[in-house]
């Protein structure tokens, strides 16, 4: 099983960062017939932890682990918003707040990909991707440990667009602010590999200090 845990932007931002991307040059290029990948809508999503090939009997430590995850994240976040007594020093929106913003490119040539970024409350998405891959080591589940760069990829053009223009894109996304949303909730999912990416989902975990874990099939 390929799996990866994520985090899903809302209705919005997704329309939102579309109409950016049927201005960029990759957008156009799509328009004209050019296959430059770009990502399908029901693709979107931001990557928290990327574990690979995992075996479907170790689904369930995975699961145990990402629970595990959730819970220490929660406290860590109640934790953050209350003073050094103990107690909260003033009304507060524990739930951090995203929004994807700024851009880039990785690789060269036919391994080129452009991305959107992410900005905001990006240390409590540090805080949980770091609790993730805690688990998931401390249940001996493989993970990537690159450092953890957020991002939502918009389109794998490789060779197929000029650089010049995906280094214009870039500069656009530079300037580019979508509308923020709560970080609420992650996301197990297998990812089935081909010409069209399927993703399905196999559980979600509330991110809130007042919730409890959900499992979903999907």
């Amino acid at each position: 099983m390929r799996l990866f845990v994520a985090l899903y932007p809302p209705p919005e931002a997704l329309d939102d960062i579309l109409e950016q991307a049927g201005r960029l040059r990759i957008g156009e290029l799509s328009a004209s017939g050019v296959n430059v990948r770009l990502a399908a809508r029901e693709t979107y999503h931001v990557t928290l932890a990327f574990l690979g090939e995992v075996d479907e009997d170790r689904l369930g430590d995975v699961h145990d682990a990402l629970g595990r995850a959730a819970e220490r994240y929660r406290r860590l976040r109640a934790r953050a918003t209350r003073g050094v007594t103990g107690t909260v020093a003033a009304p507060v929106d524990e739930t951090p707040r995203l929004r994807l913003g700024g851009g880039g490119r990785f690789g060269r040539g036919r391994f080129t990909v452009l991305w959107v970024g992410l900005q905001g409350e990006i240390a409590a998405l540090r805080t949980l991707s770091t609790a993730i891959r805690r688990e998931l080591k401390r249940a001996r589940v493989p993970y990537d440990p690159r450092p953890y760069r957020p991002h939502l990829t918009l389109a794998r053009p490789g060779d197929r667009a000029a650089r010049e223009a995906i280094d214009a894109d870039r500069d656009t996304l530079n300037d580019y602010l979508g509308p923020s949303w709560p970080l609420t909730e992650m996301v197990l999912v297998r990812s089935h590999l081909g010409p069209r990416p399927l993703y399905h989902h196999l559980g979600v975990w509330p991110l809130g200090t007042d919730q409890t874990p959900l499992s979903s099939d999907g």
